[in-house]
């Protein structure tokens, strides 16, 4: 069990719950996908801290509802009015955004904590073993009220998009597999998300790493009206399950606003469309396909 401290009390008066001092969290991302959370509990001077044996920082799957959608890290004292908990890359975080709380075993509820300092610099240009089973990638980060959250990618295999060029005869890709080999038969596919229609991609592979250049002009040629959406993916093998292209492997939780690229005007039987790349919120690649008058 770890020991840990009570939030000060501010308010007075019985019967009345004392207001609660609000508390950041410091985060340092390892390589290997762990994070350590260090949080200062502010004592008033001449006030001592009372021990608990119960403390946790909780994580919180938002949107879910069943138990195995909250996770609790003990949390330890690591020095004077400072608190620890860590999560370990061994322990396995399901996709999607999760809410940081710390119970501090004052009878209270959890309280959401605010975002410190971040150290991620281990996270820039991860490059883990091409044959992890299994690959998780945490990233914390601010909420757009002011929050702290993580977000969570637990995927194997795991295709990494990595250059990305617009040029006018297609979009060149190049990436890394992890957790996955090319074998016969290999290729890359875009599929149109509102009605299923594949295009099937020439693969170039050299170990785990590959490359390819999608063309313009069947996407365009498919096009019909609005905006059309279509999403990359890897096919190892004949037979195999595709693998979603994506980046994850970074210190950036968000990329649909960061990582921008050109469309290009490509003609169509409708009309003149523009054809680019982009990340969605989830941070896969898709390519986007919309008349060129149209905002993107």
């Amino acid at each position: 069990m770890s020991a840990s401290m009570q939030l000060p009390a501010t308010g007075t008066g019985s019967g009345t719950r004392p207001e609660r001092t609000a508390l950041r969290a410091d985060c340092i991302a390892d390589s290997a996908g762990g994070l350590t959370f260090d949080i200062a509990v502010p004592v008033p001077a001449g006030e001592e801290a009372g021990t608990v044996w119960n403390a946790a920082l909780v994580l919180r799957l938002r949107g879910g509802e069943t138990p195995a959608d909250e996770i609790r890290l003990p949390l330890g004292p690591n020095g004077s009015g400072r608190l620890r908990a860590v999560l370990p890359s061994t322990v396995a975080l399901p996709e999607g955004r999760w809410n940081v709380y710390a119970d501090l075993g004052d009878a209270g509820d959890p309280q959401r904590l605010l975002p410190g300092l971040n150290d991620l610099r281990s996270l820039v240009d991860r490059r883990p073993l091409a044959a992890i089973g299994r690959l998780g990638v945490r990233i914390p980060y601010a909420t757009k009220y002011g929050n702290l959250a993580l977000r969570s990618w637990l995927r194997g295999p795991h295709a990494e998009a990595g250059e990305i060029q617009v040029a006018p005869d297609g979009i060149t890709v190049e990436g890394r597999l992890y957790g996955a080999v090319l074998a016969s038969g290999a290729a890359a596919e875009a599929r149109a998300r509102h009605d299923g229609h594949t295009v099937t991609i020439p693969l170039q592979g050299d170990g785990p790493d590959f490359a390819f250049v999608l063309p313009h002009g069947p996407l365009a040629g498919h096009w019909r009206s609005g905006t059309e959406r279509w999403d990359l993916w890897v096919r190892t093998g004949e037979g195999a399950d595709p693998v979603r292209i994506s980046r994850i492997l970074d210190d950036v939780p968000d990329k649909k606003q960061i990582f921008t690229y050109p469309a290009m005007p490509i003609g169509a039987p409708g009309g003149q469309v523009r054809v680019g790349p982009y990340f969605t919120v989830d941070n896969d690649l898709s390519v986007r396909v919309a008349r060129a008058q149209d905002p993107s």
